[in-house]
């Protein structure tokens, strides 16, 4: 099982960006899947989750409305689409897997998720 997040990069406040998780090794589809980021020195946050049992979305607060997670089954892909960036937003994201079915209360913590990809650098100048 692997995961490949591409897509980070440097952009004005207001901006968007698209991210990409590519999965190898299992079909995405199948599993819960979900966004974390992290800040230098803080702890990983959640972002934004797909649970595998009803293929609900789940959204943290901060991000609600302006980001969108989905995904892209012929490319066994995960996307998050992040609309009006602000400089809060800047943080390496990760990607997340899980081939359990997690109940909602479990699809923001990062411990419900056994493989982790590699992370790209998201960064938002104001």
């Amino acid at each position: 099982v692997q995961l490949q997040a591409s897509g980070g990069g440097l952009v004005q406040a207001g901006d968007s960006l698209r991210l990409s998780c590519v999965a190898s090794g299992f079909t995405s589809n199948q599993w819960s899947m979900a966004w974390f980021r992290q800040t230098p020195g803080k702890e990983r946050d959640f972002v934004a989750a797909f649970r595998r049992s009803d293929l609900s979305t789940h959204y943290a607060d901060s991000v609600k409305g302006r980001f969108t997670i989905s995904r892209d089954n012929a490319k066994n892909t995960i996307i998050l689409q992040m609309n009006s960036l602000k400089s809060e937003d800047t943080a390496v994201y990760y990607c997340a897997a899980s081939p359990q079915r997690i109940i909602t209360s479990q699809a923001r913590r990062g411990d419900s998720y056994s493989y982790w990809g590699q992370g790209t650098q998201v960064t938002v100048s104001s």
